[in-house]
């Protein structure tokens, strides 16, 4: 759950607002695009803070939880649209919104394939089991590097090496079960909705150490339609929330749908976190 490429819709890091809360100013190819440069004030770091919560997970809870795990851990193939919207302060230190969209196809164990037409510039993320293609078309520019040979463990490498991320890691990665429940204080069952992703779908609380996150999931499908977290650090409390949509379990996919081919004309450059080559010179 801490992996911030892999970044987690879980409770100890839910990855998806912890990478987009620190997200450089400069950005890499692959990486979801960032918000513009603004001038907030700044906050000096606190600890997070003791809620007084005492561990009360609800066997319920869980039980939706798992249902959700189990039936995304069961797809050997899937695709879905994550629409990302998440808060940064602007110069008066009050939240803007800022969005991103990405299209992600899953082959498991070794196949990820993600593509973010904005906001931002464009890019395409390729990973076929041995090398991880991170490409910017407008800019033509990609980074190529060899990759381990699970989806597990090349989010792993693509954030230790280069500060790559995705928002909804934990749908993605062998187990997810394990990774949302690492450090679950609180968890309990707010009731159901019938206004999320055009479903009826069961609404669950998880709270760690870090973060509160709320999860809509399919009561018949089980499949997760929205996240929304808080991040307990933060002392303004900004939100953060993916909407899942498109959603293709085991569907059929083409030979050449995780291969990348580079145009004549694409400038290589390191596979490297944003701002390293500018750091460089």
């Amino acid at each position: 759950m801490k992996i911030t490429f892999i970044a987690s819709l879980a409770v100890t890091a839910l990855s998806m607002s912890m990478a987009l809360a620190q997200q450089p100013a400069t950005q890499a190819p692959g990486s979801p695009p960032v918000s513009p440069p603004v001038s907030p004030p700044v906050s000096p770091p606190v600890s997070p803070p003791d809620l007084g919560l005492k561990v009360e997970v609800d066997p319920a809870a869980m039980a939706i939880v798992k249902a959700m795990s189990d039936k995304l851990a069961a797809a050997k193939s899937m695709s879905f649209t994550a629409f990302t919207i998440y808060e940064s302060p602007d110069r008066t230190g009050l939240p803007l919104a800022y969005t991103t969209l990405s299209q992600v196809t899953v082959q498991r164990p070794d196949k990820l394939k993600v593509v973010s037409p904005g906001d931002g510039p464009r890019t395409e993320f390729y990973y076929d089991g041995k090398t991880v293609n991170a490409y910017e078309p407008a800019a033509k520019l990609v980074a190529t590097v060899e990759a381990p040979d699970t989806i597990d463990a090349m989010l792993r490498a693509a954030f230790q090496r280069a500060a790559i991320y995705f928002p909804f890691t934990d749908l993605v990665v062998s187990d997810p079960m394990k990774m949302i429940s690492e450090n679950v204080q609180v968890a309990f069952v707010v009731g159901k909705s019938t206004v999320v992703g055009g479903v009826t779908t069961d609404i669950v609380v998880l709270v760690g150490k870090f973060a509160h996150v709320q999860l809509w999931i399919g009561s018949d499908d089980k499949l997760p339609r929205m996240a929304r977290a808080i991040f307990l650090e933060d002392p303004a409390r900004y939100r953060h929330t993916v909407q899942l949509s498109d959603w293709k379990i085991d569907p059929p996919l083409a030979a050449d749908t995780f291969t990348f081919n580079a145009p004549a004309d694409t400038i290589r450059i390191p596979f490297a976190p944003p701002g390293a080559t500018e750091k460089g010179k």
